[in-house]
């Protein structure tokens, strides 16, 4: 049996996973702004920001590591595969040092009430989510079009 069909959809969906809150989670606290609490998508994403982002990133490398074993390591050699490489891991570095950070300050934000401040770092992040969007996206692109870069 080929497993490699199986191993890229796996890869694939623990990629997005990962980044999927902080791309999403502003995008559902500004409809959970009106009362203030996360609804449940948002505290599923919160939950799976939190302690399943280690176990994603897990697997991610298992499955990295099979698909590169079952390709070959010539692939490593791949422009286009090293610069989607280089984004995702700016796009993880944002993620981790800037969305969650910034995600917590605004929950905490949301509960004291100040909605001027709220508002300002709401569409912040905001901003930062569709960044990292365009990045994934990015990503998207090259891994189904294998640019020759150089």
């Amino acid at each position: 049996m080929n497993w490699f069909p199986l191993l890229l959809t796996i890869h694939i969906a623990l990629a997005v996973s990962l980044l999927a809150p902080s791309v999403v989670l502003p995008f559902l606290l500004r409809a959970d702004a009106g009362e203030r609490r996360p609804g449940s998508v948002a505290r599923a994403l919160m939950a799976m920001q939190g302690t399943g982002s280690v176990m994603i990133g897990g697997g991610l490398a298992l499955t990295g590591a099979g698909l590169v074993a079952s390709l070959g390591t010539e692939l490593l050699s791949q422009p286009w595969l090293l610069v989607a490489l280089a984004i995702y891991a700016l796009n993880l570095l944002a993620a981790a040092f800037i969305s969650r950070p910034n995600l917590r300050r605004l929950l905490r934000l949301g509960a004291v009430g100040d909605d001027a401040a709220w508002r300002k770092r709401a569409r912040q992040q905001r901003y930062l989510a569709y960044a990292m969007a365009a990045a994934t996206g990015v990503i998207g692109f090259m891994m189904s079009t294998k640019p020759a870069l150089w």
